[in-house]
């Protein structure tokens, strides 16, 4: 908790600083943004690489117990996946069958109820996510 409450006013800064570059320099500030982005991931995914791969200085016990936690925090780590892949699913599909729904609703009111079952459907994607996660924190 106290990580975030640092980490916020670091995010929301750096948001501000993205606006006024985007704002004032456009498409050079743009590409800027967008290598900021790409030296980032580049770090995360090199910091994932060393914080997953197994040193050979690590003793054996030590190995044993990264190895049986390792199992539990990959399961964990697929379940927020799943709901986080399956939550924008479900609200893209939302945004396209919603506008669709409320386009069609202001020439013909009567459909509402067809309206109404069909973004619901979209929705049931995120359910399912939920259900996948669901399934692998219970296997871990």
């Amino acid at each position: 908790m106290i990580t975030w409450l640092i980490a916020l006013p670091a995010l929301i800064a750096a948001f501000l600083a993205t606006r006024l570059l985007l704002r004032r320099r456009g498409k050079a500030g743009l590409r800027s943004v967008l290598a900021a982005d790409a030296v980032l991931f580049a770090g995360a995914l090199a910091l994932l690489l060393v914080a997953l791969s197994s040193g050979s200085a690590q003793a054996d016990a030590a190995t044993a117990a990264a190895e049986s936690s390792g199992s539990g925090s990959a399961a964990l780590i697929g379940a927020a996946i799943a709901v986080a892949g399956a939550s924008i699913g479900a609200a893209i599909a939302v945004a396209y069958t919603g506008a669709a729904a409320i386009a069609a609703l202001s020439e013909r009111p009567e459909l509402f109820g067809r309206a109404m079952v069909i973004v619901g459907l979209a929705e049931g994607i995120a359910i399912y996510g939920l259900v996948v996660a669901v399934i692998l924190i219970g296997k871990a």
